[in-house]
């Protein structure tokens, strides 16, 4: 594997070499759980590929735990899932968008996996390429965090190539042959020519756009804003070079500004639906090990953030950035375009005068008091 280390020797938010080296050699993952976690990967593509593009993927199937809506094509892949580790019977626990945290295997857990079987349901029933399988696998612990991930995978489902890390052990990429892909990201630090894409599923149209406003009209001309529908495919493009960021302020937005929420709910039919950790876990992990610089759009690593869940507790915004310079640009005009919405506060609604009733008598003003001489007060 190999690693890409920005200018300065060190990767941003690692620590030093010898130190990640010493870590990552205790907590290496064991080679059947690479196996495992590579043969469920290659598996949920198989089982997804033929619902690519058909009508029958498009069908509601009810909602996921998170309560984003569960397509056909996302219960076929669920059920490969479950089928898969059953017949494995190896001790690990799983947690995936549709089904929660479930333990297969005999005696306690020895890892936990993360799963999204479809990290881009829609363009995967649309017969899009922006759609992966994506898989990392942690250490089980009590409450294990995202910097508890040892190993993840990324596989895209149409296209077929595939991005590997370890941590301390740098990052793989293959292609549907086999064959190596090279690394090529961007050097760009310039926001005018920024190449980048936005979570938008579920997110209110006109409250994303004032924060994001400023950089969505600063980069459309020389640069290219998208809207691809996976943080998977969109956070790995940055390895290919196709892409410099992947920009998610959903929970900084409600973080700062609590009245958002309410907006967040209503456009979720009654959820709160931004990134959870399994959407991004494995992505981190590779792009991190690529020297990318990963945090939430306040700046703060990913690494503390608790690993199994879906609920608003458990979102998380995303800043990818392909370098430390256009990443701290970046971080400047979320937090610009975070003010304007910030400044965008509804006014609270004056209290509304109580109305007298139909046929009740009008109010009677009450009388003035006296003055000492006995006359009413003017």
């Amino acid at each position: 594997m190999s690693a890409c280390v920005p200018a300065g020797g060190e990767r941003a938010g690692h620590a030093p070499a010898g130190v990640a080296a010493l870590d990552a050699a205790l907590e290496a993952p064991p080679e059947w759980l690479r196996s495992l976690v590579d043969g469920l990967a290659a598996g949920l593509r198989d089982v997804v590929v033929p619902w690519l593009g058909a009508a029958r993927a498009r069908g509601l199937a009810g909602r996921a735990v998170g309560g984003d809506a569960t397509f056909a094509i996302d219960e076929a892949a669920e059920a490969f899932l479950a089928e898969y580790l059953a017949e494995q019977g190896r001790p690990v626990a799983v947690y995936s968008e549709d089904r929660g945290l479930v333990e297969f295997g005999r005696g306690p857990a020895e890892f936990v996996l993360i799963v999204d079987p479809i990290d881009g349901t829609r363009p995967a029933a649309a017969g899009f390429e922006a759609a992966c399988v994506s898989v990392a696998a942690a250490r089980m612990r009590e409450r294990p965090v995202m910097s508890d991930v040892t190993y993840g995978v990324v596989l895209e489902i149409k296209e077929g190539g595939v991005f590997r890390a370890e941590r301390g052990s740098g990052v793989e990429m293959r292609d549907v042959t086999g064959r190596e892909r090279p690394e090529a990201v961007s050097a760009n630090t310039d926001l005018s020519r920024l190449f980048w894409t936005i979570g938008f599923r579920g997110r209110p149209a006109l409250e994303l756009a004032t924060t994001l406003g400023g950089l969505i009209d600063r980069s459309s001309v020389d640069g290219a804003v998208f809207d691809i529908g996976s943080a998977t495919y969109s956070m790995t493009r940055l390895l290919t070079g196709q892409l410099d960021a992947y920009i998610d302020v959903g929970p900084r937005m409600i973080e700062v500004a609590p009245w958002v929420e309410a907006r967040f709910r209503h456009v979720g039919k009654g959820h709160v639906l931004n990134n959870s950790p399994y959407d991004v876990a494995a992505s981190t992990l590779i792009l991190e090990e690529a020297g990318c610089i990963v945090t939430d759009a306040a700046g703060r690593p990913l690494g503390d953030r608790p690993l199994l869940g879906s609920d608003v507790a458990h979102q998380m915004s995303v800043v990818a950035a392909a370098n430390a310079a256009l990443h701290g640009a970046i971080l400047d005009e979320v937090a610009r375009g975070i003010g304007v919405l910030v400044a965008a506060a509804p006014e609270p609604a004056p209290p509304v005068a109580s109305q007298p009733t139909v046929g009740s008598p009008p109010a009677v003003a009450p009388a003035a008091a006296p003055t000492s001489g006995g006359e009413t007060a003017s």
